[in-house]
């Protein structure tokens, strides 16, 4: 019995978190979290629980299932796990029946009188707030600064470590390329770049992006201790691992000096592991 419920709510799970777009609409998706709601609406293979069942009709309901809304209207009318309230109820036959259930029509027929009423308990997940940025070729440290403003709070990660980073690794020259392929005004090597979502590293922004996405891991990781987060940009988070500290090689022990002279603060917040902002890049034709 245990077993059947896991697999259930494994299902919750990976279809609560789908990301927005197509595929979290399926019609299949959708039956699917309304069939699981059901189960634990009435208990079946699952101990009952009425909560469970009401967000998975939500989830389903808010991408368009009539058949969801239909079932929310219903427990709100008969008071299953929830407060009994015609108005709520008559909100969901609304939805269900402008969507074109027929049983929720009937349902307003009988019961019209009352006012549909929004319901606080389901609503849709807030907007993200979007920054949209466009990319320009050779760009001046001015311009690279401004990116740089927007882009650092978006991984929750201070302007200024940013900025020491590119003054150090390309002298904010957008079009630098080391020896070891390292591309771009953050010098993000191929493998880096593909990691972080870069498609190319010589757009500038989307090398900031990838540069402070990368700055973002490292943070978190070294739990934001600023010279070994420093010490792993320039030689991996590996080697800083491997020899416990900052490794012994004298481009790393430099590279962190000099970064650290102008930066100055040996910690840094550590950064929440999701992103508030959804940030956008188009290039400049």
């Amino acid at each position: 019995m245990n077993l059947k419920r896991h697999a259930l709510t494994a299902l919750l799970l990976v279809l609560a978190n789908a990301p927005a777009g197509a595929d979290q609409a399926n019609p299949v998706n959708l039956a699917q979290i309304r069939q699981t709601a059901a189960d634990f609406e009435h208990g079946r293979l699952v101990k009952q629980d009425y909560r469970q069942a009401f967000d998975m009709y939500c989830q389903a309901a808010l991408q368009g299932d009539a058949e969801s809304a239909y079932s929310i209207g219903f427990m709100y009318f008969n008071g299953r796990g929830v407060a009994r309230s015609l108005p709520l109820a008559s909100h969901w036959f609304k939805q269900a029946a402008d969507r074109g259930d027929t049983h929720a029509k009937k349902m307003l027929t009988r019961f019209g009188d009352a006012i549909p009423t929004n319901d606080p308990a389901c609503q849709p997940p807030p907007v993200e707030p979007e920054i949209k940025l466009v990319a320009a070729p050779n760009p001046n440290r001015e311009l690279v600064e401004s990116w740089v403003k927007q882009i650092a709070p978006v991984y929750s990660i201070d302007p200024a470590l940013v900025m020491a980073v590119i003054q150090a690794e390309s002298a904010f020259n957008p079009s630098a390329l080391s020896n070891k392929n390292a591309q771009g005004l953050m010098q993000l090597i191929p493998a880096t770049a593909e990691r972080f979502g870069v498609k190319d590293s010589f757009n500038p922004i989307q090398n900031i992006k990838g540069g402070t996405a990368y700055l973002h891991w490292l943070l978190r990781h070294f739990e934001g201790k600023v010279d070994l987060v420093l010490a792993a940009y320039n030689a991996g988070e590996g080697a800083v691992e491997r020899y416990q500290g900052i490794p012994p090689y004298q481009e790393t022990r430099n590279y962190v000096k000099h970064i650290l002279a102008s930066y100055q603060k040996p910690t840094h917040p550590v950064p929440p592991e999701q992103l508030q902002t959804k940030l956008t890049i188009e290039q400049k034709t």
